[in-house]
């Protein structure tokens, strides 16, 4: 199959905005993703984005990264959620050393794989590897997954203790359905259980090179996409759907309100100077949030691993402020609405429910985020160490 070209993914994200629309429902009944949706996005070649070619996949850079992410969030946010995520994992599983990376790709040029980085896990050093058992939540995408992720603190590293990220088949671990959420349900991100498993050596990294840039595959792989700290490019996996998202909102609300009739006096909604505002409020929210992770993403390639603490610190609060206007825009809109946008079958009303949601994730604590951001600008620690 000939290489597409960036403009040519973009538009694919595009063609599936009406599929994952279509899927959403029902996935949210089902509380992980449908086969549909995965295959759809398999198809369009959208978990290639982001391994490298020599492995068969796009190695795209992050520009058309976010484009997809936030097309792919005007169909559905636990959707696109779980696809920017799947992308961005196989970033991760990049960073790994490359015998690892040999055997991951070498019958499919992408990896179905969760990420549960908490250094919860119980890890003991043995010859050739590590014994490893604990249990992580959070794993978006596990339904589908060929592999997982997890993270854990090796005992005999000093202090503070080395974090690592472990990869194991998904027939090594077991998954317990605890899943049930009020949004984002369709990512069936489910509990991890992982009982005293062997993890060779060469299927782990360090996540503080990967932090800073320079991990063994950021020496093994000689293009900029690897050459860029960790936690940005997961930071823009994440709010890209949401921003996405909160965009389709806003022009749903501008296409119904010359057709809600209201009450006292009697006329189209598009006619009141209220909803008139709404509209205007959240489409410059939206706007807003989106000139943010534009910007993140222009600054992120121009400095890669040259980042500055500072830098790194400015970007993850631009992001969880892109996240918390996209969910002001879509409550706008919400409450300029009436009852009609709470029924099950009004997308609005998941809309509101999973942008809720990820706004509570720890990369979107806007009030951790600014904390963070200005200790750093006053020359104090940090005080949070993802960054």
């Amino acid at each position: 199959m000939p290489r597409p070209t960036p403009e040519e993914m973009v538009t694919r994200a595009r063609d599936l905005i009406p599929v994952l629309a279509g899927e959403a429902a029902e996935s949210e009944r089902l509380r992980r993703p449908t086969d549909r949706a995965i295959e759809a996005l398999a198809e369009a070649q959208i978990f290639e984005l982001m391994v490298p070619r020599v492995y068969g996949g796009l190695e795209f850079d992050l520009d058309t990264y976010v484009e997809v992410g936030l097309a792919l969030g005007e169909g559905d946010t636990s959707l696109a959620w779980i696809a920017m995520f799947y992308v961005e994992h196989n970033w991760l599983l990049c960073q790994f050393p490359e015998a690892f990376q040999t055997e991951l790709y070498r019958d499919r040029s992408f990896v179905l794989a969760p990420g549960s980085i908490s250094p919860v896990g119980e890890l003991t050093p043995v010859e050739g590897g590590y014994r490893l058992s604990g249990r992580w939540s959070w794993a978006t995408g596990v339904s589908h997954s060929d592999w997982v992720m997890v993270g854990g603190l090796r005992p005999d590293s000093g202090m503070p203790p080395e974090f690592l990220l472990f990869a194991l088949p998904q027939e090594e671990v077991k998954v317990e359905d605890v899943w049930h959420i009020e949004g984002m349900r369709a990512t069936g991100s489910n509990d991890i259980v992982v009982e005293d498993r062997f993890v060779p050596e060469e299927r782990s990294v360090s996540m503080t090179a990967m932090i800073e840039g320079r991990s063994p595959g950021a020496k093994l792989h000689t293009g900029p996409l690897f050459r860029s700290p960790m936690m940005p490019i997961l930071g823009l996996a994440a709010s890209t759907g949401p921003v996405g998202q909160a965009r389709a909102c806003v022009d749903g609300y501008r296409e119904r309100l010359p057709e809600r009739m209201q009450y006292g006096p009697l006329g189209p909604q598009s006619e009141r100077a209220a909803s008139q505002m709404r509209l205007g409020r959240a489409d410059l929210e939206v706007r807003q949030a989106a000139l943010l992770v534009h910007e993140t993403k222009r600054e992120l390639m121009a400095r890669r691993r040259n980042a500055t603490l500072l830098e790194r610190a400015r970007w993850a609060a631009q992001l969880a402020k892109a996240v918390h206007l996209s969910l002001g825009a879509v409550r706008t809109i919400v409450d300029g609405s009436g009852a009609t946008a709470h029924f099950d079958r009004d997308p609005l009303q998941r809309a509101a429910r999973d942008l809720s949601t990820v706004s509570g994730h720890v990369m979107f604590d806007l009030d951790q985020r600014l904390e963070t951001l200005g200790r750093i600008e006053l020359g104090l620690d940090p005080g949070f160490s993802l960054i």
